[in-house]
């Protein structure tokens, strides 16, 4: 091989890593298992955001609710759950599992890329369209059935 055509090798397999380091993008959020959530993922179907927290007796009354919205609508709807208190990781998930939360919780408040204010009263679920646009703020404890009604409807 040429002195030419390694420099062109070396500038192709240079150019190749770069394209393929870009492609590789940083995920939004992590859940308490560590798996990864991207927003254009979860811009594809409703997205259900609720803040609990373990003293709030109204968050453990909507948890069961929320669990089974999120089993029965997992087609078309994503609920996710964020501790209001953000206790560190040693803590969180046997937080999670004290309130016998079944869908997926967030290791951090997203309440800035979801451009949301975080919440003063909880439960607070906010409510996201397809797409991203945000739908509704609901303060208290909310049913399967009411929100299934409020989606349906909007």
């Amino acid at each position: 091989m040429t002195s030419r055509r390694i420099k062109i090798v070396k500038i192709l397999s240079v150019l190749l890593f770069l394209i393929t380091l870009s492609a590789c993008s940083k995920p939004d959020f992590q859940d308490v298992e560590g798996n990864d959530i991207y927003l254009k993922d979860l811009n594809e179907k409703w997205l259900i955001v609720n803040y609990w927290a373990t003293w709030c007796a109204p968050c453990r009354i909507e948890i069961p609710e929320l669990n089974e919205l999120s089993l029965e609508q997992k087609d078309r709807v994503t609920v996710l759950g964020v501790n209001f208190d953000q206790p560190s990781m040693s803590e969180l998930p046997q937080q999670v599992k004290s309130m016998k939360i079944e869908f997926p919780v967030l290791q951090n408040d997203p309440s800035a890329k979801l451009g949301v204010t975080l919440p003063e009263v909880l439960p607070t679920t906010y409510v996201f369209r397809p797409g991203g646009a945000l739908l509704k703020m609901l303060i208290g404890p909310q049913s399967k059935d009411d929100l299934v009604k409020l989606i349906n409807e909007s």
